[in-house]
């Protein structure tokens, strides 16, 4: 993977370079699934984080719960959840337009004081085409996309993820772990907006 191709998974659709990673440990929690989808979804948060070499907690010492999944039928039901509005401004207007552009998907991040990743909010109305992906594909997903703020048009070409074709199982892109893996690296820093960035994280990562 070229620097270029790095900086671009980082690059938004605006042309700017912004990268984030995490700044605390992820304590997770799930709501709207059965037990069974729930050991899927912790198990997916909790190998990326390895990957990561990050650490995970069982409590935030500021919000309980920093990086929050959301399972659910309809748009609306978000406006139910109690106190999810104190998190989230103008809750009802986002739920609004997400109705309105039929969205079935939606992450939101918040940030510490010095920029990196405070708290995350993923939200998956479970319409037909998502209830159609197996929930070990969409929760391995949807992490990746969690773990590091990308571009808003990092995988719209191609997925982080593969199959093999021996097992059809899904696995994360090789690549994909190699720049989490880097991202990480302590002598990176946690938030860069500047795509030099991008050039430091290439030399990090493992020759092809």
């Amino acid at each position: 993977m070229t620097p270029q191709t790095v900086e671009a998974l980082f690059t938004r659709s605006d042309e700017t370079y912004f990268f984030a990673r995490w700044g605390r440990p992820i304590a997770p929690i799930v709501f709207g699934v059965d037990d069974a989808t729930l050991s899927i979804v912790k198990g997916a948060i909790e190998a990326v984080v390895t990957i990561a070499g990050h650490s995970m907690a069982e409590t935030d010492p500021e919000l309980g719960a920093n990086m929050m999944f959301f399972f659910f039928k309809d748009w609306d039901e978000l406006t139910d959840v109690p106190d999810l509005d104190r998190l989230i401004p103008d809750l009802r207007s986002l739920v609004d337009r997400l109705k309105t552009a039929d969205a079935n998907q939606y992450r939101i991040f918040r940030f510490d004081d010095d920029g990196a990743i405070q708290a995350s909010f993923v939200f998956l109305r479970m319409d037909e085409h998502l209830s159609a992906i197996p929930a070990e594909t969409l929760a391995l997903n949807q992490v990746v996309q969690t773990i590091l703020v990308w571009s808003d048009a990092a995988f719209n070409a191609l997925s982080p993820l593969a199959v093999l074709p021996d097992t059809d199982a899904v696995i994360l892109r090789p690549e994909i772990a190699d720049i989490i893996r880097a991202a990480y690296d302590p002598a990176m820093p946690a938030v860069a907006q500047d795509n030099s960035h991008a050039l430091r994280l290439s030399a990090r990562m493992r020759p092809a």
